[in-house]
C-alpha cells in the first residue's frame, strides 16, 4: 500500500507577460493607395506594350502565329474540360447537400419545434399549477399579516412595555 503525500500540487508557473497589441488602423494610407494606383497603371501599360509586341512579330512570322494558334487552342481545349469536371462535381456535390437538408436537417428541426412546443407547454403548466397559487398564498399570507399588524396597533396588542 502506497502512502499518498498530503502536500498540494505545485502552481502552474505564471506566464510571461506580453506587451499589448495596438491596434492599426484598417484600410490603407493615402501614400499606400497612390503606390497601388501607379504599380497597376505601370504593369497594365508594360502588359499593353508586350501585346503590341506579340502581335506585331506574329503578323511578320505566320508560320510561328499558327503553331502558337494551335497551342492556345489545345489550351484552351483543356481548359474547357477541367471547366466542365469542376461544374460536375459541383453539381454533385449540390445534390449531397440537397439531400442532406431533406433527410437530415429538417428531422432535427422537427425535433427541436417538438422540444419547444414541450418546453412551452410545461411552463404552462407549472405556471397555473404552482406559480399563482404559490403568489395568491403569499399575497393572502401578507394580507393576513398587515391585518393582524393594524388590529394589533388599534388594540394595544404587541406593544412592548
Amino acid at each position: 500500500m502506497a502512502l499518498m503525500s498530503t502536500m498540494p500540487p505545485p502552481a502552474p508557473a505564471p506566464r510571461p507577460a506580453t506587451a499589448p497589441t495596438t491596434q492599426k488602423e484598417e484600410g490603407l494610407t493615402e501614400g499606400q493607395k497612390r503606390g497601388i494606383i501607379i504599380g497597376v497603371t505601370i504593369g497594365a501599360v508594360v502588359l499593353l506594350v508586350g501585346a503590341i509586341a506579340a502581335a506585331y512579330y506574329l503578323v511578320n512570322n505566320p508560320a510561328q502565329a499558327a503553331s502558337v494558334r494551335d497551342v492556345f487552342i489545345i489550351f484552351m481545349a483543356f481548359e474547357f474540360i477541367i471547366i466542365g469536371v469542376a461544374l460536375v462535381v459541383l453539381v454533385v456535390q449540390l445534390a449531397v447537400l440537397t439531400n442532406m437538408l431533406r433527410h437530415e436537417i429538417k428531422p432535427i428541426l422537427e425535433s427541436t419545434n417538438e422540444t419547444v412546443n414541450t418546453v412551452r407547454g410545461t411552463t404552462l403548466f407549472l405556471s397555473n399549477n404552482l406559480v399563482e397559487p404559490i403568489m395568491k398564498l403569499n399575497s393572502y399570507v401578507a394580507a393576513l399579516s398587515r391585518l393582524v399588524e393594524s388590529l394589533g396597533a388599534l388594540g394595544g396588542f404587541g406593544r412592548k412595555k
